[in-house]
């Protein structure tokens, strides 16, 4: 196998191989056309690094950065750990691993339900605050006693942060650890991945903030957002900074505020799928499968958009997220970053960036990029 060579570009930094010529010199193109733009981006094929650059002036080659939603891959892998082993059922109801669970009624849902947005819990009632999601149980025990939003199993609704509550406290009634430290001490630890959930203030020389996006003069329009994204996103008391305020980044919420770099989300899944550097992968191809399967696809409650897909946890490629083919699957985050793994082309990638185009979610450029890495390398 080829491997990576120091790239030849004016701007860009880093090595690839030497078959995605034609993504270095876009790449570097993009940094010629915006002296602002800053980015990285890895790659893995069958294990092997093929692309580890990146650009720019905000970023250097071990930042690390807040990658908002991105940070949900370390849900679905937890989660999918668990189901390797043996220990989760997602068929299994929720509640009889947390009993709590069953009030208001939602005695019937399953993991799988609740782990792909169908069960109706995209915020609390009362509205939870930042302090109670911030926490290993508080926002859980909250959302365990509160009515669904909608019959569970009837529709689906992103479940922007609370995914990552009910994802956690599920991993503790199974675990008797929390998601934080299934995922630190089975997955980052053992493969010193640069994905952090709570950043050690030892590395808290290298974190630098996300930018604010820059919405163009001429964009006037009023997003067509349904009302139940702002019910979800409205948290109660003081708000809070989800990349950037500590005490978000330091505790490192796993639905929205773990701290990366590209070269670790790129790693981490290939770890997972393919394995990396000869060893074998966490997860078997069974699992890979039972995970990466898609559970909804069509029209999202709280977004209010058609065309959204989900697995277990994990985004699929759709119309807006083109990142790969069929059996693909991974996740975006807000401000542009994006991680995806594709089990039949081989290809794990990631990407940061430190200020995302208008108006939010997946750079397309990094999903384009995605798509060819597959193309170009399978």
């Amino acid at each position: 196998m080829t491997n990576p060579t120091p790239v030849d570009a004016d701007l860009l930094h880093g090595a690839a191989d030497p078959r995605l010529d034609e993504i270095v010199a876009r790449l570097n193109g993009f940094l010629a056309a915006d002296p602002d733009l800053s980015f990285q981006a890895a790659a893995y094929h069958d294990g092997a690094t093929v692309l580890d650059v990146w650009g720019g002036p905000h970023l250097a080659e071990d930042s690390l950065m807040v990658p908002y939603s991105v940070t949900k891959n370390t849900i679905g892998l937890t989660i999918a750990l668990l189901v390797e082993r043996g220990e989760l059922d997602l068929d299994a109801r929720v509640a009889q691993y947390w009993p709590e669970f069953a009030a208001k009624g939602k005695q019937d849902v399953t993991v799988r339900m609740l782990l792909s947005h169908q069960a109706g819990l995209p915020q609390a009632t009362p509205a939870l605050s930042w302090a109670e999601l911030l926490d290993h149980h508080a926002a859980a025990e909250r959302l365990a006693a509160s009515r669904p939003f909608w019959q569970p199993g009837s529709a689906f609704g992103y479940h922007a942060v609370t995914i990552g509550n009910l994802a956690s406290e599920l991993v503790y009634r199974v675990t008797g650890r929390t998601l934080h430290e299934v995922f630190e001490q089975d997955i980052r630890a053992p493969r010193d991945l640069d994905v952090h959930l709570g950043l050690p203030r030892e590395l808290d020389a290298r974190r630098v903030p996300v930018l604010p996006m820059i919405r163009p003069v001429s964009d006037t329009l009023v997003p067509p957002w349904s009302g139940l994204i702002g019910t979800a996103m409205q948290m109660a008391g003081p708000a809070v900074d989800l990349a950037n305020d500590e005490a978000s980044w330091r505790f490192g919420h796993p639905a929205g505020s773990g701290t990366v770099t590209a070269r670790g989300l790129a790693r981490m899944f290939a770890g997972a799928v393919t394995g990396v550097d000869g060893t074998p992968p966490l997860l078997s191809a069974e699992t890979v499968e039972v995970v990466g399967l898609q559970q909804v696809r069509g029209y999202d409650e709280v977004l209010g958009q058609h065309g959204r897909a989900h697995a277990i946890v994990f985004q699929k490629p759709s119309q807006q997220l083109a990142f790969g083919g069929p059996r693909a699957f991974g996740h975006d985050g807000a401000a542009g970053a994006l991680a995806c793994v594709d089990p039949d082309t081989g290809v794990a990638f990631g990407y940061t960036i430190a200020r995302g185009p208008w108006p939010g979610g997946a750079d397309p450029r990094a999903v384009t990029l995605a798509a060819d890495l597959g193309r170009l390398l399978s």
